[in-house]
């Protein structure tokens, strides 16, 4: 009895392990800004500027909505991203701390998340 016990254990310990390291694994997806225009023009997406405030008054993509990287939390994220499944598309000043609320916003479950670099390489336009 013993030695049927131990491989069916030691094989649903294998696909506990499987499982948990795909549910961990959050992702998100790095396009260009080319792409990221592109899905802008042909797509519903929500535009997110994780600058901060000063930052983005003085100047943004249209129709992009503020949430500085430093206060991203499950709460704050649930504010302006509702539902899980939107499109994201997540820009900052030069790319790193987009790269950085792309990463957290993924592991907060968000399924959708695209991020583009920074708006100092823009070219289509910001607005005030």
């Amino acid at each position: 009895m013993k030695k049927r016990i131990l491989p069916l254990l030691f094989s649903a310990l294998l696909m506990l392990t499987a499982c948990g390291g795909a549910a961990s694994g959050a992702a998100y997806q790095e396009i260009s800004q080319e792409k990221a225009k592109e899905m802008m023009d042909t797509q519903e997406v929500l535009i997110l500027d994780v600058r901060e405030q000063d930052e983005y008054d003085g100047g943004h993509i249209p129709g992009a909505v503020l949430l500085p990287l430093g206060s991203i939390s499950e709460e704050s994220a649930a504010r302006v991203i509702p539902e899980k499944d939107t499109t994201v598309l997540v820009y900052c000043r030069s790319g790193s701390r987009s790269k950085k609320a792309a990463k957290a916003l993924a592991e907060l479950g968000y399924t959708s998340i695209y991020e583009f670099g920074g708006i100092r390489t823009w070219t289509y336009g910001i607005e005030s």
